[in-house]
């Protein structure tokens, strides 16, 4: 298990964050720019220190303000991917992902490095150097590179931002499976919400360096915590006013006209998420497949073609 319970203060920042993932799992720690993401990764290579706390790892101390304890970052052995990849330039691929492997024997690790780019589809280039590469292509070595130490903690930033979306369906495969294989804890950090539920067994989101709620991302995006969870998952946020209603429904006034009913209890102000998954679309006069509760009137402004999706604009007349 990796366990921080870390304070600290950077510039305006005031981190504050307690998290625990278990071995074999891997914890997404997801909000927006700023909001402390990386310096959590940070102090957990040892690279930062922090004001206060503890880190800890498979019941060995890596930090302990309270004590003195301060584990070297080589001593601490994590691989870590760092959000510009920080690849040596003077070195061939295979050299990259070889470089700091513990206990394999020189003549085995061109080896093993070269078997773990060929699961990110790289072993082809493997005596090319990183200059050469897209940057897609430069993260998918760093991947590579994290994963050869066979680490005790994986510490991921940004693991996907820069594949393209064709090869982020196979690089998440590949690594959701190398993941599973380290059977080491692994830490996230991302601020794509949808990036953090595709690897991320639990995500714990975070804002301005606390924590706001932890849950599986099916949690998150049914039972929001705060309209602040709830749109970062995606979710239209609807303001108004609720009140009790017939039939033990709540009946919430929306902001600017309209009217929705929900089986949750709520009185006062209140913000009501929708995901775009939970609407559906019939035409104008139509008796309706569904509930002839919450029907809002609404006219198809654009429909854009996504791929396998497609986004379609709504303007409602209230």
């Amino acid at each position: 298990m990796l366990a921080l319970d870390v304070q600290t203060t950077v510039g305006a920042l005031g981190l504050d964050v307690r998290v625990e993932v278990g071995a074999g799992e891997c914890l997404a720690v997801a909000g927006p720019s700023g909001a402390g993401k990386t310096t959590l990764l940070r102090i957990a290579a040892g690279l930062t220190g922090a004001d206060h706390g503890r880190v800890e790892c498979g019941g060995e101390v890596w930090l302990d303000t309270a004590t003195g304890t301060s584990l070297a970052p080589e001593r601490r052995r994590v691989g870590y991917l760092f959000q510009d990849h920080a690849l040596f330039g003077n070195l061939s691929l295979w050299r990259n992902v070889a470089f700091g492997m513990d206990g394999v024997a020189r003549g085995q690790r061109r080896e093993r490095a070269v078997a773990l780019l060929d699961r990110f589809g790289m072993a082809a280039r493997a005596d090319s150097r990183p200059g050469a590469l897209s940057g897609g292509e430069r993260q998918r070595v760093a991947l590579a590179r994290a994963l050869a130490r066979r680490p005790r903690a994986l510490l991921l930033d940004e693991p996907l931002s820069a594949l393209d979306s064709r090869t982020r369906a196979g690089a998440t495969r590949e690594l959701g499976a190398l993941m599973g294989e380290a059977e080491a804890p692994a830490l996230l950090v991302t601020h794509d919400f949808e990036e953090a539920a595709l690897l991320a067994d639990r995500v714990a989101v975070i804002d301005e360096g606390r924590v706001i709620q932890t849950g599986t991302p099916a949690q998150l995006a049914g039972v929001p915590a705060s309209a602040f969870v709830a749109d970062f998952t995606g979710a239209v946020v609807l303001h108004g006013v609720a009140r009790r209603g017939d039939g033990g429904l709540t009946q919430v006034e929306l902001e600017g006209g309209g009217r929705v009913a929900s089986t949750d209890t709520a009185e006062g102000r209140v913000a009501v998420s929708v995901h775009p998954w939970e609407i559906g679309l019939e035409p104008a006069g139509s008796a309706g497949s569904g509930s002839a509760r919450n029907r809002l009137a609404a006219t198809v402004a654009a429909v854009t073609p996504l791929g396998n999706r497609t986004r379609v604009a709504l303007l409602a007349p209230q």
